[in-house]
């Protein structure tokens, strides 16, 4: 409670309700510095916003009306809460905290500003006065900034929790087929600020075994100019990418700089309808590689690969059926006859060149390609031999081997 010595009593009593008289003219005031000198201020008048004004002069009337002598508590605790509600109105248009004290602060001058003038228009000598209310006024902007602060970072805190929680929401609506919905995919454009009308991708990024915490994909790729929405599904970053005119390319390289485990990209597809399927292609293509690989396959570079995964029952029929003894072998013959398998493959069956691959002489080769006959049953002449057994390195991981002896070669 705020109480003044006598004779400034009755000169407050005078001059409050002359400063409310002046409290349009001094509203227009303020809104003329803001705009100014504060971008965010500027750019909100001239949006048209109606509550602007309305709570700068509401803010200016409390605390003028707060320079009364024998302000009761519940007063100063109203202005509180009514500051505390501007924070959080100025929070949800966006407007920098910074910015919002400044506006306070700036009230609060302009208020003493209209005190002075007043108190030397009126030809009486002031000056016990102001500086008995200087204190006063200056005490109750400073419990407004604070309250205005307190409630603006409650209202980040509460819009950050929704924030997180309604783009899982619109995330999850796209990648479970809302896509087709133009009312849900024009408010998840707006609200995940990602264009889904045109050329999309989904990603889905598996972590590191050891790294369950992966970098942000969405700040690293809009920094790259790429906008995209992300959530988590069974461990598994998931991405909804918007290409714009970037060819999928760049973006498979970014995701390489990024990949700390497996991850699948769909092919291009146009539209957010088309975002579905584009997920399960995606997880698909991540699913075929081993646990523990940091790269960026498509699911384009995997069709053989996806094929098998999502039917685990045929591709162990057809690995039990295609290589059969051979996987029952002694360990370092079983290795040395699988890496001269998927590397005769790889040589379209030219023992010879199969042969450079291996460093090794064509006699061995062949020596080992009688084996391999002699174990599975199956002809290396023959060309279905060779497709089946192709399949098969692929479902049992041996399909890699030819990465892993470019990779020896040029260690």
């Amino acid at each position: 409670m705020h109480t003044a010595p006598g004779g400034v009593t009755e000169r407050l009593a005078e001059m409050v309700p002359a400063l409310l008289e002046q409290l349009d003219a001094m509203t227009d005031r303020m809104v003329e510095v803001l705009v100014e000198t504060e971008p965010p201020y500027r750019e909100a008048m001239q949006s048209g916003d109606p509550l602007l004004r309305t709570t700068l002069r509401r803010n200016l009337e409390v605390g003028i009306r707060g320079l009364l002598p024998d302000v009761p508590a519940a007063y100063y605790a109203s202005h509180a809460e009514g500051a505390r509600a501007v924070g959080r109105l100025r929070a949800a248009q966006g407007i920098p905290l910074e910015a919002v004290l400044r506006a306070y602060r700036l009230g609060g001058q302009i208020t003493w500003e209209a005190l002075v003038a007043l108190s030397r228009t009126s030809g009486r000598h002031d000056d016990g006065l102001l500086l008995e209310v200087a204190g006063s006024l200056w005490r109750t902007n400073d419990r407004g900034c604070s309250a205005a602060a307190e409630g603006y970072r409650a209202e980040e805190r509460r819009r950050a929790g929704l924030d997180v929680a309604e783009r899982r929401r619109l995330v999850d609506g796209l990648l479970d087929g809302r896509g087709g919905d133009p009312a849900f995919v024009r408010q998840a454009s707006e609200l995940l600020a990602v264009p889904l009308g045109g050329r999309l991708a989904v990603v889905v990024a598996h972590p590191a075994e050891d790294r369950p915490e992966a970098a942000d994909p969405a700040q690293a790729l809009l920094k790259r100019g790429i906008r995209s929405a992300w959530g988590t599904r069974a461990q598994a970053q998931v991405g909804v990418v918007a290409l714009g005119t970037r060819r999928l390319p760049e973006l498979l390289g970014w995701l390489g700089l990024l990949a700390t485990g497996p991850v699948g990209v769909s092919p291009v597809v146009e539209g957010a309808a088309a975002v579905a399927g584009a997920y399960r292609l995606a997880e698909t293509a991540a699913r075929t590689l081993p646990p523990g690989t940091a790269r960026v396959v498509t699911t384009d570079d995997r069709l053989p690969e996806a094929l098998l995964s999502d039917s685990p029952e045929i591709a162990e029929r057809l690995v039990g059926q295609t290589l059969g003894r051979l996987l029952e072998l002694p360990e370092d013959e079983r290795e040395v006859l699988l890496e001269t398998l998927s590397a005769f493959l790889d040589a379209d069956g030219s023992p010879t060149r199969a042969a450079d691959l291996l460093y090794c002489h064509r006699n061995t080769v062949m020596h080992r390609l009688r084996r391999i006959e002699s174990v599975t049953g199956r002809k290396p002449t023959d060309p279905r031999a060779r497709l089946l057994w192709q399949l098969a390195l692929l479902a049992t991981g041996h399909h890699d081997a030819g990465a892993r002896r470019s990779v020896r070669d040029s260690a």
